[in-house]
């Protein structure tokens, strides 16, 4: 009895540590479970927070319902010959992209944006995106180009008058960016399919997010106006430099346009090089850093004023290399009646703009 009270009072006593164990690693799963769970939760939250943050940095204007259908056609499309669950994209896509000081007045004049009242855009430039995606055409239009500025509607009601011999810039100054797609499209008769305008001090803020670019000068810039300072060489930038680089003019031989944007052209290389080069994708932190950047600064049309539809841009041009991109700057000569401005030099400019159709 004694000896089977104690077998059966062991037997019990290693039963109840096994049933012990067992409950201790229940607990166990259940505490990770719930910590697991809460990660997710936090995780997903701040995902979400993140994707709200970043969509609503973006603004838009309504480009189309602007100017209706008094444009350039659209290009006609042909069908893929093939259905998939994603096909690359087909037809060649233009996109009029502006720098302007649009929207950090007292920012932009402390990064050389200068005193004048009201938003400008000193750098204008077409991209054209080939069918596929795997080449595009980079065309620059100098903003002392004498052009037809359209008569264009404005946000508050009312048009502006058509004006002959116009300098290219002032259609933003006047009419914002649906008279920069329409005098642009006006000169080029080149439909323009989406617009990007990019803040001058939200590109100072992308640079540094992405540890600076890298570009080669090939005369010394000494330009108080947009606060840079170089000598001829290889320079490693930071976004206030290369802002100034963007910007500066009057610190260049002559202080030409044209010469600015030989510099503009060497740093959008740059950038694309460097952006290829960040390891984005394997850097979450950066990523976030350079996409709260990149929307920050961002006005588009309403075709691309979401964080989804900028994505999907983006993933068709995974197949584009910076060594694929062709830079050229619009023909121009000299105007007869001003030295200090040019027009388009025609019949070269005219088969430039043809080639983009």
């Amino acid at each position: 009895m004694v000896a089977r009270a104690g077998r059966d009072g062991y037997a019990e006593e290693r039963g109840s540590g096994r049933a012990g164990e067992r409950d201790g690693r229940a607990r166990g799963l259940r505490a990770a479970g719930l910590a697991l769970a809460g990660a997710l939760l936090l995780g997903a939250a701040a995902a979400g927070w993140a994707y709200w943050h970043l969509n609503g940095n973006i603004r838009s204007v309504d480009i189309n319902g602007a100017l209706g259908d008094d444009r350039p056609a659209r290009p006609v499309t042909a069908p893929s010959a093939a259905a998939s669950e994603d096909p690359p994209p087909t037809g060649a896509l233009n996109i009029l992209v502006l720098g302007s000081d649009s929207r950090g007045g007292e920012e932009n004049r402390e990064l050389g944006g200068g005193d004048s009242e009201g938003a400008r855009s000193d750098t204008a430039m077409v991209v054209h995106l080939d069918p596929g995606r795997t080449s595009a055409t980079v065309v620059s239009i100098p903003r002392d180009t004498l052009v037809t500025r359209p008569s264009c509607p404005l946000p508050s009601g009312g048009t502006t008058r058509e004006a002959q011999g116009a300098m290219f810039n002032t259609a933003y100054a006047l009419g914002g960016p649906v008279c920069a797609v329409k005098t642009v499209e006006t000169l080029t008769d080149v439909r323009m399919d989406h617009y990007i305008e990019i803040d001058f001090s939200g590109f100072a803020r992308l640079v540094d997010a992405l540890g600076g670019v890298t570009v080669t000068t090939d005369a010394d810039i000494d330009d108080d106006r947009s606060h840079l300072r170089l000598d001829a060489g290889t320079h490693h930038l930071d976004g206030t430099q290369a802002l100034g680089l963007a910007r500066t003019r009057y610190g260049l031989a002559g202080g030409s346009d044209l010469a600015r944007i030989e510099l503009q052209q060497k740093l959008v290389r740059a950038l694309l090089e460097r952006i290829s080069d960040a390891g984005l994708l394997t850097d979450p932190a950066k990523l976030y850093r350079v996409a709260d950047a990149v929307t920050g600064s961002l006005t588009t049309d309403t075709g691309l004023d979401s964080l989804g539809e900028l994505t999907d841009l983006g993933r068709s041009l995974s197949g584009l290399s910076a060594d694929a991109v062709r830079t050229v700057t619009m023909p121009v000569v000299p105007a007869p009646w001003d030295d200090n401005r040019v027009v388009a030099r025609e019949p070269d400019a005219r088969e430039l703009w043809e080639s983009l159709r």
